[in-house]
């Protein structure tokens, strides 16, 4: 795989991930630009897989700029659901004023008592990486991660689901982890790791 170049720019307009992708991509030791902060607009994710929404982020900032460019579509898959919401994690969210993700948190524990499922309520955390270069080269990279959701929320770090999300292993939330604890562990953590690894960083 080649290098990224001098400055990626990351398709996202959501500052919590973009301040976990610049922490992360830090060995790469590249300048990392937000789609948001160059006032790209959002394309629409028409997709049905976190991998085809991720190519249309990652095409839409590529061919806007000439730049590199890095997207992720991420979402968290609750077994008792089907898999819900999975691609729709976001759009769980949506409010006629912007994403309230405590809403998406509530509608999650609400279906999961309206069926009556047995704890644990195992779900795990996804996330697809696509790498595109001017030329059409493409990379794609994917992490997980398990566990299960809990109600209440619980934490104030994060972003997301990450109140109800609990690690398998571990007792917290990754709303209640640190910034760097959530790092080390988390879905796009392991999506990265994976990047850095092409790389040789």
């Amino acid at each position: 795989m080649r290098a990224l170049g001098d400055t990626l720019l990351v398709a996202t307009h959501n500052a919590g991930k973009l301040e976990e992708f610049a922490a992360l991509l830090v060995p790469l030791g590249v300048t990392v630009r937000g789609a948001g902060a160059m006032g790209l607009p959002e394309p629409e994710e028409t997709e049905e897989t976190f991998l085809g929404n991720a190519r249309i982020k990652a095409r839409a900032a590529m061919e806007a700029t000439g730049l590199p460019a890095l997207a992720d579509d991420s979402g968290i898959e609750v077994d008792a659901l089907g898999g819900a919401p999975g691609v729709r994690t976001a759009d769980w969210a949506e409010t006629g004023e912007g994403r309230d993700f405590g809403q998406a948190m509530a509608r999650t524990h609400r279906e999961l008592e309206a069926i009556g499922a047995p704890h644990p309520r195992t779900a795990r955390f996804r996330c697809t990486l696509v790498v595109l270069w001017p030329d059409g080269e493409e990379a794609v990279f994917e992490g997980a991660l398990e566990g299960h959701v809990t109600w209440p929320l619980r934490g104030l770090s994060g972003h997301g689901y990450d109140p109800i999300f609990v690690p398998a292993g571990h007792e917290r939330t990754l709303g209640e982890l640190s910034f760097e604890e959530k790092n080390a562990l988390s879905h796009r953590a392991r999506a990265l790791a994976k990047l850095r690894d092409a790389l040789g960083a």
